[in-house]
């Protein structure tokens, strides 16, 4: 596990108070959370969730990633917009596909997009987030609840403030209330803008709104170079969704890159202590397998996915 760089933003007192009085609204604090109630006890309180970037190589159509998360017995799927935006656009049914999911048993836990509501140019910014809203409309039609919120659009000469980018969140969220989806924020690890756990938790709090909450990634954490103690911080409010998965040894931190993550337990990540976390601090998110490996994308998208399951309940059980 990497140890704690100095990734924690420098703070003036009159930021940090202004911080503080907002922690106890967004449920950020472990002892104001509680524990999802939604899971089994058989795998302690946790459910499955299948990113469908984990079989996007096998270039399936939306029906039939949803088969596949289906019939390897998932409870969630986390869907990409962008395939979803082109199957509407070819004419498929939002209902057909809200029923073959439904029928299936599974539930859209949360969604992958892309909209630029965090960049600095105000007209950027304002169709990004036109763009964020028919996203969310699109997945509150499915049923789902969630939309990852990632620092995308930001240009490599661009420079968004922390205080900036949560006051943007905070509109992202207010865009939510009105449709039902909640935008989680999310870090890339090493990325310029949010990179860091501390800056995306920074960034939540700031906002001060009560749905804020935090989309992490057992990867990015190790990319991005920070600690899986700074969950200890949060609680079962701010962790609803985590994407779950491992990375070897080799390439070291600073080369790897989204290709080479592996199955949960094929890898070296801390899986055990990531998920005694959770529980410490009375948390059961999502598990959501987020795998970009062109291996597993040679493979069967039925035998991946199942085996991305079975292994990542196989974590949970030996708690």
């Amino acid at each position: 596990m990497p140890t704690m760089t100095h990734d924690l933003p420098e703070l003036t007192r009159r930021h940090a108070l202004a911080v503080g009085v907002t922690v106890i609204g967004t449920g950020f604090l472990s002892t104001n959370t509680h524990a999802n109630d939604d899971g089994s006890a058989e795998h302690k309180g946790f459910r499955f969730g299948l990113n469908t970037s984990t079989i996007r190589g096998q270039d399936l159509s939306v029906e039939q990633e949803v088969d596949v998360a289906g019939r390897a017995g998932y409870d969630g799927l986390e869907p990409w917009l962008g395939k979803l935006n082109a199957f509407v656009e070819e004419g498929g049914s939002l209902k057909d596909l809200r029923k073959r999911i439904e029928d299936h048993g599974l539930t859209i836990e949360s969604a992958i997009g892309f909209a630029s509501w965090i960049v600095n140019d105000e007209a950027k910014r304002k169709k990004g987030l036109e763009q964020a809203k028919r996203d969310m409309d699109l997945i509150a039609q499915l049923g789902g609840r969630r939309i990852a919120a990632p620092p995308a659009g930001v240009s490599a000469d661009e420079t968004v403030t922390l205080d900036d980018a949560a006051e943007r969140y905070r509109a992202l969220l207010e865009i939510g209330d009105e449709i039902g989806v909640t935008p989680q924020i999310e870090m890339w690890g090493g990325n310029r803008t949010i990179g860091t756990v501390s800056k995306a938790i920074y960034i939540a709090v700031r906002a001060g709104h009560p749905k804020a909450c935090f989309l992490g990634d057992v990867y990015h954490t190790y990319k991005g170079g920070s600690s899986f103690d700074g969950l200890r911080m949060l609680g079962g409010n701010a962790l609803q969704v985590y994407h779950f998965n491992d990375y070897p040894a080799n390439p070291p931190r600073e080369k790897i890159g989204d290709a080479d993550r592996v199955h949960v337990g094929d890898g070296i990540a801390p899986i055990r202590e990531i998920l005694e976390i959770f529980l410490s601090v009375g948390a059961t998110p999502v598990l959501s397998l987020e795998l970009f490996n062109r291996e597993y994308w040679k493979q069967d998208a039925n035998d991946v996915a199942k085996v991305g399951l079975e292994k990542m309940k196989a974590a949970v059980a030996a708690l």
